[in-house]
């Protein structure tokens, strides 16, 4: 009887690929191992052995794997039912979950080899000069590879005459495939065996008498070796020895030293656990307590504590416990800023079982953590990480603790899956039946609702820690400020006169606006007219600091004009602000004061956060500007002023959760002020100071927001009662892509009737030369969301089916944030 294998492969496909495998192959071969498999004519991909059987396909002959990557498995069972789970629910194919999963490194390519098919008569045809001098190359050495071949001719675009090649059967192109992952290797010295005696060492050192370099470096040698039992690392031994490579290599070449590597980690923690208990204060100890009582009924845990109420105190102590029944930790953050601050805190108690995870780590960094949580090692029992860190190969999960729940940074929009951390974490702590615990000073709606109504278990902490007082929120009229001149570029008199005392008084300054750039819009004063981008249907922004005009959504740039494209006027200015204007009236206004901003721009580096999070902890700013990344629970100990620029602009947003959003972000930002005795100040500037959400702001009345919310939800048929599935279609050719958002809709409605609203255009209905138009799909709560999501899979592969449609693919997301 032949066995078969059904693989999972990197590619959107709906099903998965079956293979042949050889009866030994099919003992050693685990579910969750990778297979190198061929697909297509001639390409090789990795994928993952998911089903091992005897049952061969029906429609297609199994083809044999290429070979099986793995000893052991990569990949758990519960991954992949977890993988199959995500792929049902958010409508993408486990081709999709399996690229987002795994670290690309474990993905292993396959790379285009060519070789002649024979060396020794070549027939005589007409070669042109680039396929005479490739073939000359291949006579000389027996393979190239294709980027090989790309240097050789100089051309980035050499698959064309290879083809030819090929077609006058002179070469022949073999796929062979290649590892990625290369271990991180560390060059150490150790003293040759025949100087080990005291005896032997006199007589060498006496011997180098004639060359003190060598000499000095055998003297560093035995002085570092004498403190640290640990290997010595050969630069280590350069560095304290100020000695050139060149006298080094030359008591290796003696036989005196003797050189040797080492894999060593590229994530490894280095300090010390410094803290040790949690002392909780009465509000503290009440929550914990209400929490372990949820937990022991297997119930979701949310923990709604204000801003500054030691939150994160409560989620050591509940790693410490689920660490030492021997289980694994997971602490889900929104932002990688966030994340900056969070080690250090978390390491002072765990040391080096805490490990981060997130993208602006390398390949090989995330090989390394993957291995770590799958071996289960020590230091992979706490992870830290933002929305990935829910695919890492747990084994024994304990705890899973998503803080700043309410976060739409949790929801991944682009490639596919379309999934929310909050809500994959929740179904990925079942499966190990694990603790859930969500945390926020301002819960999404769903999550609220969810726990009035039983779902969740409530928990409330209301006071700050250290009875700390809430800041007290102003509004300021800025609608009044400008009429009676009251302004000073976007600063009122009244932020003006808070931004000075504050300074007097060597405090911190955290100022929002949710904007990045210099300015939006440049506008001629003649004639009206503002630069657009050509790829999108959006003005673009100015950034002063490299006095350029760029598009946020392609980045497409252009220098500043000087005068007006349109008329040619130089009468042109700019309208609205961002951070990088702020930023600059700042300098101007408090030219003796450091001033920083820290959005999109100044963070793109692998520690730009750091630096600028550090240095704003050591109160080396006074001033920090920033987007929404100053928003998310950072802890600021000398912040006592906090600012938001303009209130307005979260506000008009088209969105059903514009209102939610704005109060979470302002009350967010607020709750940066005064986080310690002294009590901090927040300045809301607003054109509308009446408008209800910046009311509720002022009092930080949640429950107000909740309730009025709640009610508009209901009445327009929102989440949480109803469920939405948003159906993006996208094309560059405009009228075809009306044409099938009308077939989509009118086939939706079909079934679903008034449940179905659109085909409407988004606010930016074209990117990167890409038309978009979005259908909105309601669930109500009576109707079964699987068959549902069945129905509308059917009429997408109908959809798909019709040939003038070809051009225009569909994004499905569903429960968009």
């Amino acid at each position: 009887m032949p066995y078969f294998v059904d693989v999972i492969l990197p590619l959107p496909l709906d099903k998965r690929f079956t293979y042949e495998l050889l009866e030994e192959e099919a003992k050693f071969l685990k579910p969750g191992m990778r297979v190198a498999v061929p697909f297509g004519k001639s390409k090789i991909y990795t994928g993952i052995a998911a089903n091992i059987h005897q049952r061969p396909p029906e429609v297609y002959e199994a083809k044999p794997i290429h070979q099986i990557l793995d000893k052991e498995a990569l990949i758990t069972l519960k991954q992949l039912k977890f993988w199959k789970w995500i792929s049902s629910y958010y409508m993408s194919t486990e081709g999709d979950v399996l690229r987002a999963a795994l670290p690309g490194a474990f993905l292993l390519e396959s790379e285009g080899i060519i070789q002649l098919k024979n060396k020794e008569t070549l027939p005589e045809t007409d070669l042109s000069d680039d396929e005479f001098l490739l073939v000359e190359a291949l006579q000389r050495q027996s393979s190239l590879k294709i980027q090989e071949v790309m240097k050789l001719l100089d051309k980035k675009t050499v698959l064309p005459i290879i083809n030819r090649l090929i077609e006058k059967d002179i070469l022949m192109l073999n796929q062979e495939i290649y590892e990625q992952y290369k271990p991180k290797k560390t060059r150490f010295v150790k003293l040759s065996g025949k100087y080990r005696e005291e005896a032997s060492m006199h007589e060498l050192l006496d011997s180098l008498s004639r060359a003190p370099s060598q000499r000095e470096i055998m003297l560093t040698y035995f002085s570092l070796t004498a403190k640290s039992r640990k290997p010595l690392k050969l630069k280590s031994l350069l560095k304290q020895s100020k000695a050139s490579p060149g006298t080094l290599k030359a008591l290796i070449d003696k036989g005196i030293l003797e050189e040797f590597q080492q894999e060593t980690d590229r994530v490894s923690f280095s300090g010390e656990i410094t803290s040790k208990e949690i002392v909780f204060n009465k509000f503290q100890q009440e929550a914990f307590v209400k929490i372990k009582e949820h937990f022991a009924a297997n119930k979701v845990g949310l923990l709604h504590g204000i801003t500054s109420s030691g939150k994160t105190e409560i989620y050591i102590q509940l790693i410490k416990e689920v660490l030492a029944a021997g289980k694994q930790a997971l602490y889900l953050l929104p932002e990688i800023a966030l994340t900056t601050q969070l080690i250090q805190r978390l390491q002072h108690y765990f040391g080096e079982k805490v490990l981060v995870y997130h993208s602006k780590y390398s390949v090989n960094e995330r090989v390394e953590i993957f291995r770590k949580i799958l071996n289960h090692r020590d230091s992979g029992q706490v992870i830290i990480g933002a929305r990935s860190s829910v695919f890492l190969p747990f084994t024994k999960l304990g705890l899973v603790v998503v803080d700043e729940e309410h976060e739409s940074s949790f929801k991944q929009y682009d490639p596919s899956p379309r999934y929310h951390a909050r809500d994959v974490a929740i179904v990925l702590g079942s499966y190990f039946k694990a603790n859930i615990l969500l945390g926020s000073a301002t819960p999404a709606l769903e999550s609220y609702f969810n726990a009035q109504h039983d779902k969740y278990g409530l928990v409330e902490l209301n006071r700050r820690f250290g009875e700390v007082l809430v800041p007290e929120i102003e509004i300021v009229d800025i609608k009044t400020k400008h009429k009676k001149k009251r302004m000073t570029g976007h600063f009122s008199d009244r932020l003006l006169e808070e931004i000075k005392a504050t300074l007097k008084e060597d405090e911190q300054i955290i100022l929002f606006q949710n904007r990045r750039g210099f300015s939006p819009i440049l506008e001629c004063n003649t004639c009206g007219h503002s630069p657009q981008c050509p790829n999108c249907d959006v003005s673009l922004t100015y950034h002063s600091n490299n006095n350029q005009l760029r598009c946020h959504y392609c980045g497409y740039h252009i220098a500043m004009q000087q005068k007006c494209m349109a008329c040619h006027s130089t009468d042109i200015s700019t309208k609205g602000f961002g951070t990088e204007q702020i930023e600059t009236e700042l300098k101007a206004l408090f030219p003796d004061h450091k001033i920083a901003r820290m959005d999109q721009d100044t963070t793109r580096g692998k520690y730009a956060f750091e630096k600028i999070i550090n240095a704003f902890e050591q109160q080396e700013i006074d001033i920090l500007v920033g987007t929404q990344m100053v928003t998310k629970g950072l802890d600021f100990r000398h912040v006592n002023l906090v600012g938001i620029m303009n209130a307005d602009n979260l506000l008009n947003f088209p969105d059903f959760r514009a209102h939610e959003r704005s109060f979470q972000l302002m009350l967010q930002v607020a709750g940066r002020a005064g986080r310690t005795k002294k009590r901090g100040k927040v300045l809301i500037q607003s054109y509308n100071p009446n408008h209800q959400i910046i009311q509720q702001v002022s009092t930080g009345d949640y429950a107000a927001m909740y309730k009025e919310q709640l009610e508009e939800r209901y009445n327009y048929k929102y989440p949480p009662f109803y469920r939405i599935i948003r159906f993006t279609l996208k094309s560059r050719d405009y009228s075809t892509n009306n044409t099938a958002a009308d077939w989509l809709a009118k086939s939706l409605t079909n079934v679903f009737g008034e449940y179905v609203l659109g085909p409407e255009f988004p606010p930016v209905a074209r990117i990167r030369n890409e038309y978009y138009k979005n259908i909105l799909l309601k669930i109500p709560q009576q109707q079964s969301l699987e068959k549902t999501k069945e129905v509308a899979h059917k009429i997408l592969l109908s959809f798909k089916a019709i040939g003038a449609f070809r051009s225009v693919r569909v994004v499905v997301n569903v429960d968009p944030v």
